[in-house]
């Protein structure tokens, strides 16, 4: 048989008292998977187990908390933690060996801007207002702040850096100022060009790429992806010339010496970082590109326009595509699964009425989640429901060895 991309699972559907939960944010581990919704539910789910309620992760109830949950405003997970930050500034830390009851938490004064988790272990880093705060456990498991850092602007994009043992590392991103944020060298500005402020940020073991804001042509000064060494604090490459913003890069997940990038004027690059030029350009949605990854062979993107496209980027040719009403924010793949999230931006829709003043969420407004599976033989894949097997294997332009599974077209 050929391979297939399976679609395995719908968005969640549950209901709340003063209006529908929607999806907010997702991020994914391996197999399982972190939500947030308005309704301020946190829930895990598990790729490998179609059959059962997603269990939602409890927050801590302070004396003050009787009322409705806020919103969740970002979740990050990993091998072992899940963390999610909510409107009202509150931090939660749950562990994915012990249960539903959070291990830590810890309050912001202010709105979070950005969250980020590291890839291993145990460290936390939140930016709200003008702080960054790390959090980390200590040798005995007792989680106490291990850095507090202040930004001269607000922070837009944070990062932990991987693979970094003995203090965490972080990279954040304030409008046109990217920061080095170490326990030794608080506050290290590894780089800063006035008026031209950064679009997008990732960062690897050694590396940190971010796309910046150009002055225009007529300064000749274009939209570009600067890759500065983390080690050295030098800028090694830019790449691009582009007249419409970085709005994406994925470094980390990237082969060695690769990177993918999506763009406002709709194309998705990749480049070799040992050559100046992108290796290919990709032309790719109808609106701007909102989200990629790539591997040693495909790409996957996603775009302001709702389309989820994967790509044989040897061949610069579109492999499969399927479409939602909303922006795709989030897409994650590894050698047997895919997992995309639409998400609309608007996060509190009136009613159907215009004198209803109930916040509902009619499904329009819902965001949606998709799970696909890559499967050697479809038929013999047990998780896959039968009524999401198949038969239509002969699709007109797919010649790639990769057959598409289509829900209910039996029916």
């Amino acid at each position: 048989m050929c391979s297939a991309l399976h679609h395995l699972l719908p968005s969640h559907r549950g209901t709340a008292a003063a209006f529908s939960p929607r999806l907010l944010r997702l991020r994914s581990s391996a197999f399982t998977h972190v939500r947030g919704y308005t309704s301020g539910e946190v829930r895990l789910w598990d790729t490998r187990t179609w059959d059962y309620t997603a269990p939602i992760l409890e927050p801590v109830q302070g004396p003050g908390d009787a009322g409705p949950q806020p919103h969740v405003s970002f979740v990050r997970i990993n091998s072992s933690l899940a963390v999610a930050a909510y409107e009202d500034g509150t931090v939660s830390v749950w562990s994915l060996m012990i249960g539903r009851e959070p291990i830590h938490r810890y309050q912001h004064n202010q709105r979070i801007q950005a969250l980020a988790l590291g890839s291993r272990g145990a460290t936390v880093a939140t930016a709200s207002g003008f702080e960054v705060k790390v959090e980390s456990p200590d040798d005995r498991g007792f989680w106490q702040t291990t850095g507090t850092f202040e930004i001269q602007k607000l922070v837009n994009f944070l990062h932990l850096v991987p693979e970094v043992w003995d203090s965490p590392v972080a990279v954040a991103a304030a409008e046109d100022v990217v920061y080095l944020l170490k326990g030794e060298d608080p506050g290290k500005i590894l780089h800063s060009v006035y008026g031209q402020p950064v679009t997008c940020l990732d960062v690897s073991a050694h590396e940190a790429a971010f796309g910046v804001k150009g002055f225009g042509w007529i300064l000749n000064e274009p939209n570009q992806i600067l890759l500065y060494n983390l080690e050295t604090s030098q800028c090694l490459k830019k790449l691009g010339n582009s007249m419409g913003d970085f709005t994406c890069v994925n470094l980390q997940d990237s082969p060695p010496n690769m990177l993918v990038t999506g763009n406002k004027d709709r194309r998705v690059r990749v480049y070799d970082l040992r050559r100046s030029e992108a290796l290919c350009s990709l032309y790719a949605h109808r609106l701007g590109v909102s989200a990629v990854q790539m591997d040693d062979w495909k790409i996957v993107s996603g775009g302001e326009d709702g389309l989820v496209c994967v790509w044989d980027q040897r061949m610069g040719t579109k492999l499969w595509e399927m479409h939602a009403r909303h922006p795709v924010r989030y897409v994650w793949f590894n050698s047997h699964s895919l997992i995309t999230a639409n998400i609309p931006d608007e996060k509190t829709p009136r009613g159907a009425s215009i004198m209803d003043d109930d916040l509902t969420a009619h499904r329009r407004h819902r965001g949606i989640i998709y799970a696909y599976e890559f499967s050697v033989d479809q038929l013999a894949v047990e998780s896959v429901l039968p009524i999401c097997r198949s038969s239509y294997d002969e699709v007109m332009g797919y010649n790639y060895n990769i057959s598409l599974a289509v829900p209910y077209d039996h029916i």
